[in-house]
C-alpha cells in the first residue's frame, strides 16, 4: 500500500467522475454597442439541436478550461487566435446533473462572422444592455433522492423511511425576440451580468 505521503503537495480535484466543458462569453462592439454572440446549435448535431449556446465544448485531455474554450471557439466561429482577446475566468458552475462548466470572458473585433455550418446553424447578437436591463423568468425544479427496488434499504438507518435530501435547482430563462436562452447558458450568463452589476 502507498504510504498516506502521496497527499503531499495534492492538487484536489472534484470527487466522482464528470463531464468537464468550457465556454465563452464573447463581447464584440458593434454599432457603437457592446453585443453578446450566441449560437443556434445545428439541428443535424445530436446533442441539443436548436439550443441557444455560448461558443465552446469539451475539454480534452492534457487541455486546460481555457485552451478548450478558445479553441471550441476558434472551430465554431471560424476564427483565429488571435482574433481572440481573451480577458480572464468567471465563476465554474457544477450542475447537478453530472457536468462542469468554466464559463471565461473574452472580446473580439470581428463583427462578421462565418462559423461552422456543421456546429453552428446561425448566429445571435444580442445587445448587452438587454441582460443588464431585463430579468430572466426563474423556475424552480425539484431535486430528490429516486431509488429502485432493489435499494438496499436494510443497510441504512430508518431504511425506506431515511430523511434523504431534497433540494431545488433554479433554471433561468431569457426571452430576446423569437429567441429563449435557457438552461446553463441563461445560468451562465446571469452570472455575467450580476458580476458586472456588482462592479457598478
Amino acid at each position: 500500500m502507498k504510504s498516506i505521503d502521496i497527499f503531499k503537495g495534492r492538487i484536489p480535484n472534484i470527487i466522482g467522475k464528470r463531464s468537464e466543458y468550457a465556454v465563452l462569453v464573447l463581447v464584440i462592439n458593434e454599432d457603437g454597442e457592446e453585443k453578446i454572440i450566441l449560437e443556434k446549435r445545428a439541428m443535424t448535431l445530436k446533442s441539443q439541436p436548436g439550443d441557444i449556446c455560448l461558443p465552446g465544448g469539451f475539454i480534452e485531455k492534457n487541455e486546460t478550461s481555457e485552451e478548450a474554450a478558445i479553441r471550441e471557439t476558434m472551430e465554431e466561429l471560424m476564427l483565429s487566435h488571435e482574433e481572440i482577446d481573451f480577458i480572464g475566468p468567471m465563476d465554474y458552475f457544477i450542475s447537478p446533473y453530472g457536468q462542469t462548466m468554466y464559463p471565461f470572458v473574452a472580446r473580439t473585433n470581428r463583427t462578421a462572422f462565418e462559423p461552422s455550418k456543421d456546429e453552428v446553424d446561425h448566429l445571435i447578437k444580442i445587445p448587452l444592455r438587454f441582460f443588464m436591463n431585463h430579468k430572466p423568468l426563474i423556475y424552480e425544479v425539484d431535486l430528490s433522492s429516486n431509488m429502485g427496488e432493489d435499494f438496499p434499504y436494510h443497510l441504512i438507518e430508518q431504511g425506506k423511511n431515511y430523511p434523504f435530501r431534497r433540494g431545488k435547482f433554479k433554471q433561468y430563462f431569457y426571452r430576446y425576440e423569437e429567441y429563449v436562452v435557457w438552461g446553463f447558458t441563461a445560468q451562465i450568463i446571469k452570472s455575467f451580468i450580476d458580476i458586472l452589476k456588482e462592479d457598478v
